[in-house]
């Protein structure tokens, strides 16, 4: 007896907390599928070697501590959410850590290493595409359980849903492993890609999702590692790879125009990463930088994950000079001032 009553009151003061919590959010729960950009640890609960649980990844997080976020600290969905008038973190869906109590206010499915093609989630053996959207339906029913079907039908309908991934399906499957290549142009494949991603935002829509954020491709080509690889270029940019993002951020934005016209009630925006981030690579100095062409941790020329070394001495000791913290991943920093700009600009109509 005395049992029920304390869960009874704990469930009380839960419920207390989230209109508190939402008396001053712009949306009730941030909602996130994507690659290890928004990936905020769900890797580490699955039997794969893109991790990142483990420092010095981490260190400049809260406690000083490694999440699995492949970065110094949070990233940009962590930012978005706190700008929603949120939690300061998103937490990953597989972290037992957490329960349905924390993912009510905001979740992430995003798995590192994965995109939009299966055979992408295959090449490190993570979660695919489809796998992220089935632990959203799993997601889904806890929250009806847990809130009630008005209350959870509320929350799906006025959440934002983020996307974010892509860059994987390009760098770590077309231009490294020989099948698709076989298969496709690259232009053919960016087609196969962005008709992935409307299958993808038609089937949240009919899952409930009104809010929805697609996100675009960074300048791929300036990655600390895809420099490195360009020594015949005097190790700039790889221009080409630059143009397969633009091009790619092209078809989703007009993917972004066909959904809002076919799809009753659905608003999709384009976050797009490329131009803020062209900008502080071109410009670094602007924006408080002092390396733009190799990351922080390591030689910062090749290094992530594993090869991201707790007592490597090349490491640097400030982030916040760097754009990059490992060979493929921007510092903290970096992804704060992404952030900032997709909520001034897309966003904007959703958390304004």
């Amino acid at each position: 007896m005395a049992h029920s009553k304390i869960s009874s009151w704990l469930l009380i003061v839960q419920l207390f907390f989230m209109l508190l919590t939402k008396s001053n959010a712009k949306v009730p729960a941030i909602i996130v599928f994507g690659d290890s950009s928004v990936d905020p640890g769900n890797n580490n609960h699955i039997e794969t070697i893109a991790r990142s649980n483990f420092m010095p990844y981490g260190r400049d997080f809260a406690g000083g501590r490694p999440t699995g976020r492949f970065s110094n600290g949070r990233i940009t969905t962590d930012f978005i959410s706190e700008a929603a008038g949120l939690k300061q973190t998103v937490p990953a869906y597989l972290d037992p850590a957490y329960n349905i109590s924390d993912f009510a206010f905001g979740v992430s499915f995003a798995s590192a290493g994965t995109g939009y093609d299966n055979a992408t989630a295959d090449v490190l053996g993570v979660i695919p595409l489809w796998k992220e959207l089935e632990y959203y339906k799993e997601y889904q029913k806890k929250l009806r359980a847990y809130l009630g079907d008005t209350k959870a039908n509320e929350v799906i309908s006025e959440a934002l849903y983020a996307t974010s991934l892509g860059t994987n399906d390009f760098l770590e499957n077309y231009y490294t492993m020989p099948q698709r290549r076989s298969q496709y142009t690259i232009d053919q494949y960016q087609a196969f890609l962005v008709g992935i991603a409307k299958n993808f935002i038609t089937n949240l829509y009919n899952l409930g999702a009104r809010k929805i954020s697609l996100g675009g491709l960074p300048p791929m080509g300036c990655m600390p590692l895809e420099r490195t690889r360009n020594i015949g270029n005097g190790n700039e940019c790889m221009e080409s790879y630059n143009i397969v993002a633009v091009n790619f951020n092209e078809k989703l934005s007009g993917l972004v125009m066909e959904l809002n016209k076919e799809l009753p009630g659905i608003q999709v925006v384009l976050s797009n990463p490329y131009d803020p981030l062209i900008q502080m690579i071109k410009n670094p100095s602007s924006y408080g930088f002092e390396v733009a062409s190799v990351a922080c941790c390591a030689t910062g020329l090749f290094e992530m994950g594993y090869a991201c070394a707790r007592y490597n001495l090349l490491t640097c000791k400030d982030a916040n000079k760097y754009i990059f913290w490992d060979a493929f991943h921007p510092t903290e920093k970096t992804d704060r001032i992404i952030a900032d700009h997709v909520v001034k600009t897309a966003l904007s109509k959703f958390l304004a």
